[in-house]
């Protein structure tokens, strides 16, 4: 009995310590200004009626003390597009928030906006009122109107007629989104294409993709992630794939940050003044098609930037086709990739005919060997490099020899001088010591007259998709 009143009473006198420590704590007004982990909240470009991504802010108290916070608001009060949570409490204007000394607190910030046009800023601020004066951390954010394609178990999400979207809403696609046999879909200058996880277009036989963006205009196709973090990571989504007999014409776009870029199987395609970039397996995925490509500047690709299999027929000039990368090191991350077979859906080799032409381009990458060929032997294999720049390590490495017939004033193994090849801050225009400058034929030059940025290239033109100014 005297056991279980002590330990009866030892239990009472422990709650009231700690119900004495509690009482004890004092919060003062703050002295000085609080500190924070960024002024200003990017939160990622968003849509009408979607819900951004959760972005965090840290809000210190470096005084030693406790302090309380008088207020914490949003500027435009119950109004405002954004919603905030302040430690773990949601609302819009808070009261005497408390902060320990040489602590920190979380408010987490988003923003599910409705589209008033076609793009528009919100813009907000988080007021701090205390005696040591009013703070702020501003909100921004781009919101945009869009037009919903989402494939379901009742809409199978296909484009049965033509179709011509402009830029007016922002194009977002969840699942596939198929373009039906000869239908025709044209995508018209500043349109974006976002794409969600898993999703994809598809591009039946027959039918055709016109992407007509033009030089101050770009059409971009990329994953609906807008957060800049997204723009150097690869596979946010799948790929745009072209059916057997269908045809793509691009002009100006850009398009990153899939599993593929162009998936093409026996199709046609006319690609200008392009970048694609950052995918997790190939830039282009070639099987068997006939390829055009002028102004095509590539990077980042985890096996290839171009992948050709089963041959077909590609004509590539002044084109840049990179490819370093520090996040998909453990690829082959080669420039081009050549083969006349490939492996179908049933695990059978089929084989085809390969006439590839490359003239005025750099081909280059931060392997020992930017381009790898696998030739059948009884099938057509022609290749021709003219004045090009290469990366080339060895007959072994490569597949073929530098000193053939077809390698025709070769500039091998010369650094082309990037300005920034990082996917970051991607500008693959080439420094004023570049050993590509000048080095392109002027009767090549003559067929693509201007650069990728519309300067002129038809004197002294440089290897590449970039004329050295």
């Amino acid at each position: 009995m005297k056991i279980k009143l002590l330990l009866a009473f030892s239990f009472w006198m422990l709650v009231m310590t700690v119900s004495c420590n509690k009482d004890d704590i004092s919060f003062d007004a703050p002295s000085q200004k609080l500190s924070f982990s960024k002024d200003t909240v990017f939160c990622d470009t968003v849509y009408h009626q979607v819900r951004s991504e959760t972005y965090a802010v840290k809000v210190y108290n470096n005084e030693d003390k406790d302090i309380l916070i008088p207020r914490i608001h949003l500027e435009k009060g119950a109004s405002s597009l954004y919603k905030i949570n302040v430690d773990g409490k949601p609302g819009y204007d808070f009261k005497d928030v408390a902060l320990r000394k040489k602590d920190s607190l979380y408010i987490f910030v988003e923003i599910a906006p409705e589209a008033t046009g076609p793009e528009a800023i919100a813009e907000d601020k988080i007021l701090f009122e205390s005696p040591a004066g009013q703070q702020n951390v501003v909100l921004f954010s781009v919101v945009q109107d869009a037009e919903f394609f989402i494939k379901s178990s009742s809409n199978p999400n296909i484009l049965t007629s033509d179709a011509t979207w402009t830029n007016n809403k922002a194009k977002i696609i969840y699942g596939d989104l198929t373009v039906d046999q000869n239908v025709i879909l044209n995508i018209q200058p500043g349109t974006k294409v976002y794409f969600h996880k898993n999703s994809g277009m598809k591009v039946l036989q027959g039918a055709t993709l016109n992407i007509n963006g033009t030089l101050t205009n770009n059409v971009t196709l990329r994953g609906d992630r807008n957060d800049p973090a997204y723009d150097t990571i690869p596979k946010n989504w799948n790929s745009v794939k072209m059916e057997p007999g269908s045809t793509l014409n691009m002009n100006y776009t850009r398009l990153f940050g899939g599993t593929k870029g162009l998936e093409m199987k026996q199709a046609n395609a006319t690609i200008s003044n392009s970048f694609i970039h950052t995918f997790q397996e190939y830039g282009i995925y070639s099987i068997g098609s006939t390829i055009t490509a002028r102004n095509l500047v590539m990077n980042n690709c985890g096996e290839s930037a171009i992948g050709i299999f089963r041959g077909g027929t590609y004509n590539l000039t002044h084109c840049t086709i990179a490819n370093y990368s520090d996040l998909l090191q453990s690829y082959n991350r080669n420039g081009i990739f050549a083969t006349n077979e490939w492996k179908n859906e049933s695990n059978q080799t089929e084989q085809g005919a390969l006439i590839l032409n490359v003239r005025n381009s750099i081909v280059y990458s931060d392997r020992d060997n930017s381009v790898f060929f696998e030739q059948t032997p009884g099938q057509l294999f022609n290749f021709t490099f003219e004045n090009c720049l290469l990366k080339y390590s060895s007959q072994s490495e490569a597949g073929f020899l530098d000193t053939a017939p077809s390698v025709i004033q070769l500039v091998k193994n010369q650094d082309p001088l990037f300005v920034n090849y990082f996917a970051a801050q991607m500008n693959l225009r080439v420094k004023q010591n570049s050993p590509a400058i000048g080095k392109g034929s002027t009767a090549v030059a003559a067929t693509v007259p201007t650069d990728i940025a519309g300067f002129s290239r038809t004197s002294n033109p440089t290897l590449g998709a970039y004329q050295y100014q």
